[in-house]
């Protein structure tokens, strides 16, 4: 699984989630991969 289909699937889990304290635990994940994905593009950029 890419970075962006995990990203993707934790957006869907986090609408979808049943509790407040859940979304809550899925949207920190989500950061995380958001910020991997930045830190991944990062290091394709050219320099």
């Amino acid at each position: 699984m890419t970075t962006e289909q995990h990203i993707e699937e934790l957006r869907t889990e986090a609408r979808n989630a049943p509790t407040l304290e859940e979304r809550r635990q899925i949207e920190t994940e989500l950061n995380a991969a958001i910020e991997q994905l930045a830190a991944e593009i990062e290091n394709l950029a050219p320099r």
